[in-house]
């Protein structure tokens, strides 16, 4: 998916198959997209619009919450599927804000952009914190990985927001706009920055990851659950978490020793 701020990227497909060849897979498909970028109270606003029909205007509001909950309001008018950007662009809202919106279920965790302030900093959480915090109070949303990708004659200048930084692997039916979207929406998705799983088990009983190792590498498990707490840290694979019943939620971070990450979804356990 192309998002240009305040612009809808629709992209006819590329041919699915070489000339002739009825059989051969489809290699990939594009999404249409937006970057609905709106600016309140001196702060920049911004969210996605996944596989909108059609343009969405920014909406604005009187508060930084409303504004977010308008434009999330207006992606889904607009039958996309939103996911909330860079809280700490510009230190642009926190947890507080987040709390207040409701009918969004995905935020950036990692955005791949050198301005985004991804850690925190100088007192304000990192996107991590934010997360455990909107989980911890109930608030079941999921973590996205993107690149936010601006610059594309510069490749392995980190000081430059090139793609390749961030992304999402997704379980859907078929390779088709709607079967990811609704996935996405369910969090039937785990978000990267290089490392990559070969299985993800969830039970009544317990949680399951096994990676995809590289040979060079080294990897760690933590399992995390309320309040952001490690409730486990395993060094094996597959590396197991069995529930105890008071986790309030398990999500898993995997840790790779040149530092790579993967995220997996949240859980609630009862």
């Amino acid at each position: 998916m192309l998002s240009d701020h305040n612009v809808l990227t629709t992209i006819e497909p590329p041919a699915a198959t070489p000339a002739g060849d009825k059989t051969a897979a489809q290699p990939f498909i594009l999404i249409a997209g937006e970057e609905v970028s709106d600016r309140v109270q001196g702060k920049p606003v911004h969210l996605n619009g996944l596989g909108i029909t059609s343009k969405v205007d920014p909406q604005g509001g009187e508060s930084l919450a409303s504004a977010l909950q308008r434009n999330v309001d207006a992606i889904r008018r607009a039958e996309g599927v939103p996911h909330i950007n860079h809280p700490n662009f510009n230190w642009a809202f926190s947890t507080a804000e987040l709390q207040q919106v409701r009918n969004n279920r995905l935020l950036e965790i990692f955005n791949g952009h050198p301005q985004v302030n991804n850690l925190g900093g100088g007192g304000v959480p990192g996107l991590e914190q934010v997360w455990d915090a909107l989980l911890s109070s109930g608030t079941m949303i999921y973590g996205i990985a993107v690149d936010d990708a601006h610059t594309f004659k510069q490749p392995g200048n980190p000081a430059v927001a090139g793609p390749g930084r961030g992304w999402v692997m997704v379980r859907a039916e078929r390779l088709d706009s709607r079967a990811i979207l609704q996935a996405l929406d369910a969090g039937q998705f785990y978000a990267s920055t290089g490392v990559e799983l070969s299985d993800y088990v969830v039970t009544a009983r317990s949680m399951t990851i096994a990676i995809k190792q590289d040979t060079w590498a080294k990897y760690r498990v933590q399992f995390i659950g309320r309040g952001g707490r490690v409730l486990r840290e395993a060094l094996e694979s597959p590396a197991e978490y069995v529930f105890r019943g008071d986790d309030g939620y398990v999500r898993a971070k995997i840790i790779e020793s040149n530092g790579r990450v993967a995220w997996t979804q949240p859980v609630w356990v009862k």
